[in-house]
């Protein structure tokens, strides 16, 4: 069955991912409300609502029904400057976001995550995703589906090396470890939206660059 949100509730869309899914969403005629809060402005947009400051501060007030939530946050240990820092971004706040989310009437969450994510891995980074995917399972959505892309490719604001050298290699790795790009991760998210299904569901890699041409 398909159905067409079109009230949206979006974080993270400044990043990478993020921003591409935006664009997409204001240009989606049938979407007539796209609440996204942000550390920094975004493009006025008659259908964008804007909310500018820190998140942890508004989140509580944020207000109005929504049918559906993405979350693209996430960031590195390197821009975080710890293992706490990254641990408040990529889980505290992506289950903060969640759970406001499903108070505001969402019943689908789409949640960027990555491939490998384990909560018993012993790779930090795969661990903390593993945890916020467990915890995003605990909250009970009637709809929650997990991305797990591989290495993103995209030009972003603030370059990551890592990224940079990777790249280039990561495209010739066959099935889901092979690097996908922003953009059609973008695509592919707003493509799932469209499923109605109950229950949880895992996408890997490479189904999501199948959804994203």
């Amino acid at each position: 069955m398909y159905l067409t949100p079109q009230h949206v509730l979006l974080a993270g869309a400044t990043g990478l991912t993020g921003e591409h899914l935006l664009d997409r969403l204001l240009n989606e005629p049938t979407i007539t409300r796209v609440l996204a809060p942000s550390r920094r402005p975004l493009a006025e947009h008659p259908h964008l609502e804007n909310p500018v400051g820190d998140p942890q501060a508004f989140l509580p007030q944020l207000s109005g029904r929504v049918d559906i939530a993405y979350c693209c946050l996430g960031t590195t240990i390197k821009q975080a400057g710890s293992e706490e820092a990254f641990r408040a971004v990529d889980l505290d706040m992506v289950v903060a976001f969640a759970k406001r989310a499903r108070e505001m009437g969402a019943r689908h969450l789409i949640v960027i995550s990555a491939l490998g994510a384990d909560r018993r891995s012993s790779i930090f980074y795969n661990r903390v995703k593993g945890e916020m995917e467990y915890a995003l399972r605990a909250q009970d959505w009637p709809q929650l589906t997990i991305c797990r892309p591989s290495l993103l490719l995209g030009d972003r604001s603030e370059p990551r090396l890592g990224e940079q050298l990777a790249g280039p290699l990561s495209k010739l790795i066959p099935g889901k470890y092979r690097g996908i790009e922003a953009c059609q991760l973008a695509r592919a998210m707003w493509r799932l939206a469209l499923e109605e299904q109950d229950g949880v569901r895992v996408v890997e890699s490479d189904e999501l660059r199948k959804l994203g041409k």
